[in-house]
């Protein structure tokens, strides 16, 4: 069943679909449609069961959240866009791109793993687990301690506590169910097969979708790029738009040239 999500659009030019992560919201990305919007039409939007978003009934797959991003396409009425998404939304951009080769002009590929080690596999659903066992709300600190720097969690209680927030608003089995699909799906049986040019940015010391992952993510999508952030962690966008959005302009103003 397909959710409509709560969406804005802002800009012009190409378009340009965002999708965020985990318990985020479309504001994730504001400061980087602010730096876009003069050369690109961005369309940000609430995951469903996040946000202003519809909460869905019962559990919900990756490629339900492709048949929602299909429909606000559809529903926008754009025959072809760029796609990039963060974190889950990093595995949402490249699983349309399977289903939809035709759509997808570029693809954006930000602080995501694929190519996991049963080690990696375990840290993660670790994770899901305990939240599981203990109630969200206990596990968050761990999970903000992945997402920002020491000296970033230092400096601004204020955003860690907002990030919180957006969790904690968010339903719990909507959050246990979209961490599920981050933990349990795996791009690496057919992520050769998406031939969209691709950036692929994460940042240096993200412990779950790290250097190595993304190495091996940029050997699978042939003619993709990679840039690796220096210190930054997992929450690249709200930490750090200034030092993502000069990459990401350059990528898509390039596509824009073939």
């Amino acid at each position: 069943m397909v959710v409509d999500c709560a969406y804005t659009v802002e800009g012009q030019g190409e378009p340009l679909f965002l999708i965020h992560g985990i318990g985020a919201r479309r504001a994730t990305f504001a400061k980087l449609a602010e730096g876009l919007k003069d050369r690109f039409t961005c369309i940000s939007y609430d995951l469903r069961g996040h946000g202003e978003s519809p909460v869905p009934e019962g559990r919900f797959g990756l490629d339900d959240l492709v048949d929602d991003l299909e429909a606000l396409r559809a529903r926008l009425g754009i025959e072809k866009a760029n796609f990039a998404g963060h974190s889950l939304g990093g595995m949402i951009g490249p699983r349309y791109a399977l289903r939809y080769p035709d759509r997808v002009l570029s693809l954006g590929l930000w602080s995501t793993a694929a190519f996991r080690t049963e080690d990696d596999s375990a840290k993660v659903t670790g994770v899901v687990a305990a939240m599981r066992e203990k109630g969200i709300g206990q596990v968050l600190d761990t999970l903000t301690a992945r997402w920002f720097t020491d000296a970033f969690c230092a400096a601004h209680p204020e955003v860690i506590a907002w990030r919180k927030k957006q969790v904690m608003d968010t339903s719990a089995d909507v959050f246990l169910n979209v961490f599920d699909i981050y933990a349990m799906t795996e791009m690496a049986p057919w992520l050769h097969e998406v031939t969209a040019p691709a950036q692929i940015i994460t940042g240096e010391n993200d412990g779950g979708c790290n250097p190595r992952l993304n190495r091996l993510i940029q050997g699978a999508m042939p003619g993709s790029e990679l840039v690796i952030l220096p210190e930054l962690k997992h929450a690249i966008f709200i930490e750090a738009t200034d030092q993502v959005s000069p990459h990401v302009r350059r990528f898509l103003l390039e596509q824009l040239q073939h």
